[in-house]
Parts: structure tokens; C-alpha cells; sequence
């Protein structure tokens, strides 16, 4: 009985990672449809997001049945609540893939000044970064990883203030309309690290059972891989 406890337990983590790879994925091709103007990649995202909304709502009923039924304690009962927790930030930042979808769609054909698609260039393969690292970190149950998210984010963070510098430096209506598209995209990308960051938080507090922040918790625990 336990067996399949630990097995169904496992088969939620390989879920969640799983979404995890899936979401990269789809947030390169949102940023992509948002640089080059492809309505239909976009629509095709704006399309896809109830799939990951039912993905992420699968995970969370799994999580609510385990507990249920085996009725888990201590460690095991702190990893099937941040499993659902995790879930919940998967399913925000498929919205915000889905903002940029959005925004690639009511944007394209419109000038974009090419300082901003640099920028969203250059943000989005920071985000990529962060949501690899949490994606990693989930997988191995790497602490010493989780510990680093914030730091993955600081850069993403200071790039966001740079979009609306440039913003600010616009006189055309038609290119202040598709740069404020742009501004709203690298809002979302922000949150999605965010949420990644969030990831790393539940992930500390599944491997050390301190609810401390993730700045906290690096403060307090030598960072070590846990398998």
C-alpha cells in the first residue's frame, strides 16, 4: 500500500515537471509570436490555455485525493500540499504565456520600436532561465538550485523598469500603441519569474519544513543538494 503511495506520489512530481517543460515551451513561442507579429502562433496559445488550466486542476485533485485517502504526515504531507501549490502558479503563469499571446496578436502589424524588441529579447531569455532553474530544481529536489532563484530574478526585474524608460521616449501614436503591448508583455514575463522564484520557495519548505521566505531561508540554511 505505501508502495503505491510513494509511486503515485512520484507520478504527481514527473506531472508537475512535465508542465513545467510544457510552459517553457509555450512562453517561447508567445515571445516569438510577439516579435515577429504571428496571429496564428498567438491564437493558437490563447487557444491551448484551458489545456493547461485542466493539467494543472488534474494535479491538484490528485494532490486533494492523496490526502484523503492515505491521510500523509511530516515530510510527505508537506510535499503533496506544494505540489498543489506549485500547481496553482503553473496554471498563473499559463495566463500571463497567454497575456503575451494577447499581446502579440493585437500588436502585430503594428511598428514596434526595435529598442523594445531587444529588450523583450533580451528579458525573455532571462525568464527562460529562472523557469529552467525551477523546472530543475523541482526535478532533483536541489536546494542549493532553489536557493538561487532569486538571484536568477534580480536581472529581469531591472529590465522591466528599462521598458517604460523607453516607453517614455516615444512621440508616435502608432508606435506608443504597440510599445505599450510590449510593456504589458514584459510585465508578464516579470511575474512569470516570480512565480518561479514561488516555485523554489514551496520546493525549500517541502525539503527543510522552514516556512521562511526564499531570501530567509538562504540565510538559514547551507545550501545543499537534497535527493
Amino acid at each position: 500500500m505505501r508502495e503505491q503511495f510513494r509511486s503515485d506520489m512520484s507520478e504527481v512530481q514527473d506531472d508537475v515537471v512535465d508542465i513545467f517543460r510544457e510552459l517553457l515551451n509555450t512562453t517561447k513561442l508567445a515571445v516569438n509570436a510577439l516579435i515577429k507579429g504571428d496571429e496564428v502562433v498567438a491564437q493558437e496559445i490563447i487557444d491551448d490555455d484551458d489545456r493547461f488550466d485542466a493539467l494543472t486542476l488534474e494535479v491538484e485533485e490528485r494532490v486533494i485525493e492523496l490526502i484523503a485517502t492515505q491521510f500523509p504526515v511530516a515530510r510527505d504531507l508537506r510535499f503533496l500540499q506544494s505540489m498543489a501549490f506549485i500547481a496553482m502558479y503553473q496554471e498563473r503563469i499559463g495566463d500571463y504565456t497567454t497575456t503575451i499571446a494577447r499581446a502579440a496578436r493585437r500588436s502585430a502589424d503594428k511598428p514596434v520600436p526595435q529598442p523594445l524588441i531587444d529588450l523583450i529579447r533580451a528579458q525573455a531569455s532571462l525568464v527562460y532561465r529562472v523557469m529552467d532553474a525551477a523546472r530543475e530544481a523541482l526535478e532533483n529536489r536541489d536546494l542549493e538550485l532553489a536557493l538561487k532563484l532569486p538571484e536568477l530574478d534580480e536581472p529581469v526585474d531591472s529590465l522591466n523598469k528599462q521598458f517604460y524608460r523607453e516607453l517614455g521616449r516615444l512621440t508616435d501614436e502608432d508606435e506608443i500603441e504597440a510599445a505599450s503591448k510590449m510593456v504589458m508583455s514584459a510585465r508578464a514575463l516579470e511575474r512569470i519569474a516570480d512565480y518561479c522564484v514561488d516555485t523554489g520557495e514551496r520546493l525549500a519548505y517541502f525539503l527543510t519544513g522552514e516556512r521562511a521566505l526564499l531570501e530567509a531561508a538562504e540565510a538559514e540554511v547551507e545550501p545543499q543538494k537534497i535527493i
